[in-house]
This record gives C-alpha cells, sequence and structure tokens, in this order.
C-alpha cells in the first residue's frame, strides 16, 4: 500500500472512530461512560505510545522536580483527564442547559461580564486545560453570550467538518484556521463588542511570539494581543481545572493591559509573555489536566529531511 492510500485509509478509520463516539458515548449513562474513558485511558497510557511520552516529556518541564514515579503517575493521570475531555464532549451535545450550568464553576465570571458590558469586546484566552468546550457550551446557554472562535483543519476533513458542526451546534462561531480572514473577521465581532475565543498555548503558524514558558523558549499566538491592540478590546487570559468531583473549574483572570510604549511588535510580544505567564502558573497548579500531547518546546522538535524543525502532525484535541 504506498503512502497517500495508506494515508486515506487512516484518516478514514480516524474519522469513523470519532464518528462512533459522537453516535455512541453520548447515549451511554454518565458513570458508565466515565468508567470507559478511564479504562481507555489506562490502557493507552500503559502502550506508552508516542503520545503518552511526548505528554511525559512536557510534564517533565512543568514539574522539573519530579522523579520517574512521578511523572508516571502525572501521565497516568494527564492521559485520565484527557479522556475525560473526550467522553464529556462526546456527550455535551445531548446535555440540557442545566447539565451544562451544573457542570463548571468559573471563578471571577464577573469579569468577563463587565468586560463584554463595556462594549469594548472581549478577547478570552486558554490554554489547552481540562475541557474548553464545555466552558463554551457554559458561556452560550448559562450566560447567553454567543462568541466566536478559530478551530485547526484537521485531516481527514471530514473530520474537521464534524467539529465544525458540534462547535456550531453549542452555539460557537467557528472560523478555520488557515485561509488568511479569520484576524478580519474576529477584529469586525470585537469591534461589535462580541467575544472571542481562543486557545493560545500552542503556535500552530510558525510565525509566533517567543515566549519564556517553564525556563525554555516556546512560541505562542500572537493573535490575542494583536487583536486587543487594534481593536480595544480587553485581553482576558482564563485558566481550567478538574477536582475529584463531576465539576469542572475554572477562573478568569485579570486583563492584560497594552503597554503604553514600544512599537507593536514589542507590545504584541510583551503581552503575549503575560499570557503565558498567566497559562504557566494555571498549568503548573493542575499539571495532568493540561492535554499538551504534542510537541510545543523548539528544543524538542526534529529535522524533518535534513531541513528545519518541524511541529508534530496527527490528530489532536482541537
Amino acid at each position: 500500500m504506498n503512502q497517500p492510500i495508506a494515508q486515506r485509509a487512516a484518516h478514514t478509520l480516524t474519522d469513523s472512530l470519532y464518528g462512533l463516539g459522537w453516535s455512541t458515548v453520548k447515549h451511554l449513562p454518565e458513570p458508565v461512560a466515565v468508567r470507559l474513558g478511564q479504562r481507555i485511558a489506562d490502557t493507552a497510557w500503559k502502550r506508552r505510545g508516542k503520545s503518552v511520552l511526548r505528554l511525559e516529556s512536557n510534564l517533565a518541564r512543568v514539574v522539573p522536580d519530579a522523579d520517574p514515579e512521578r511523572l508516571a503517575e502525572l501521565s497516568r493521570a494527564g492521559m485520565r483527564s484527557y479522556l475525560r475531555y473526550w467522553m464529556e464532549s462526546f456527550r455535551l451535545p445531548a446535555w440540557s442547559a442545566e447539565r451544562i450550568s451544573t457542570g463548571i464553576e468559573i471563578k471571577d465570571i464577573h469579569l468577563l461580564e463587565e468586560g463584554l458590558a463595556s462594549g469594548k469586546g472581549v478577547v478570552l484566552a486558554l490554554p489547552h486545560l481540562a475541557n474548553w468546550d464545555l466552558a463554551g457550551a457554559w458561556v452560550t446557554t448559562g450566560l447567553g453570550v454567543p462568541f466566536t472562535t478559530v478551530a485547526e483543519r484537521l485531516k481527514p476533513e471530514s473530520l474537521y467538518d464534524r467539529f465544525v458542526a458540534y462547535r456550531e451546534g453549542l452555539g460557537m462561531e467557528v472560523l478555520p484556521h488557515t485561509g488568511g480572514s479569520a484576524f478580519g473577521t474576529l477584529a469586525r465581532r470585537l469591534r461589535a463588542g462580541g467575544l472571542v475565543c481562543l486557545v493560545a498555548d500552542r503556535d500552530l503558524s510558525a510565525s509566533g511570539v517567543e515566549v519564556s514558558f517553564f525556563g525554555d523558549t516556546a512560541r505562542m499566538p500572537a493573535g490575542p494581543a494583536m487583536l486587543a491592540q487594534q481593536t480595544g478590546a480587553l485581553l482576558l487570559p482564563a485558566t481550567l481545572w478538574y477536582d475529584d468531583t463531576p465539576v469542572m473549574r475554572g477562573r478568569v483572570h485579570p486583563a492584560i493591559e497594552v503597554p503604553e510604549s514600544g512599537t507593536r511588535a514589542e507590545k504584541t510580544a510583551a503581552m503575549t509573555q503575560a499570557l503565558a505567564d498567566v497559562f504557566a502558573a494555571g498549568i503548573a497548579e493542575h499539571p495532568e489536566d493540561w492535554h499538551m500531547l504534542q510537541r510545543l518546546w523548539p528544543k524538542d522538535l526534529e529535522p524533518r529531511n535534513g531541513g528545519p524543525a518541524a511541529a508534530g502532525s496527527g490528530t489532536e484535541k482541537p
């Protein structure tokens, strides 16, 4: 089987598995879905595949004093957290507004409400912590606030279409990451006083801003800071985490201010670093809920065919 045919077969299988998840898991009783997710997570963790090893490598940066036993515990908990995300997401379209509202508790939500009430628009930026889809559904149903977001174009295209339909069904406007028109649309939504939500701890463009992140250089997207500068919108970081209950927790953090002096690039760099610092604090408090199963730091990237380092590929939590 040549590589293009093999890739198409893999993409078809991936799409079929996700389709099965959305069509089947959402009908399971919640305790059954929880146990199923834990079994899948534990099986994947025991196999020690690339994603688990990458997660463990990333966690080693977050918890640098952890010994191998502690890292193994964290990565197992991380896989369980990751599968909790998927089980919740597969079931989310079938949840009632009441179930969504009781499934999440956000501290300092007044910062978001006051920001929206100001009419300036708000950019809400989050890392890959816990379940941002649940948080988004809570915003659209509990707060009654629609918002616009951006999604990575997954392969196969049918899988990307599934994610778009799923998120639009939760009340979100979803724009593709590629294509060049997303930034302008986001800016228009913000100038109209709207809400934009962006997962912003991993750069997908290879042109992100360099930040210091857990003691080493990483790249994060410039979009949140640039949007805030160009539109006058507030830039609010948010972090999420799980505890030992069925309720997901979260916090909205104080706004990141636009520096009074400096070039646009300097202001963007300073704001993105401030965002990275908030993300790092939230991740350090709840490392097992950081679903980063891909390479993030440039030092971890592998050269491809003798050329420059390239980011890892594959389907991920968008």
